[in-house]
């Protein structure tokens, strides 16, 4: 299955959310190239950067989990460039 390279970028506003939020990126790890994250202590609030690699579907299933948790938004940016075969 061809894969795409993404950035999911994630915005954290509801601290209790992170615990379910790390449950899930550990659950697409195997997709994960590198994740950074900075806490925003001034504006209370958690920015993280998610790159990946993997089917398309995926990529939408994962960012969608991500967005559905209390307090959290997630957008994602795809690459143009095509993506490889698994």
């Amino acid at each position: 299955m061809e894969t795409r390279v993404a950035i999911i970028g994630i915005i954290v506003e509801n601290p209790d959310s992170v615990e379910r939020l790390n449950g899930i990126l550990h659950d697409y790890s195997p997709y994960i190239i590198g994740r950074m994250g900075i806490p925003y202590r001034e504006r209370k609030v958690s920015i993280i950067s998610v790159a990946v690699d993997a089917p398309q579907d995926t990529i939408s299933a994962l960012s969608g989990k991500v967005g559905k948790l209390p307090g959290v938004s997630a957008k994602t940016a795809y690459s143009p460039v095509g993506g490889r075969n698994e």
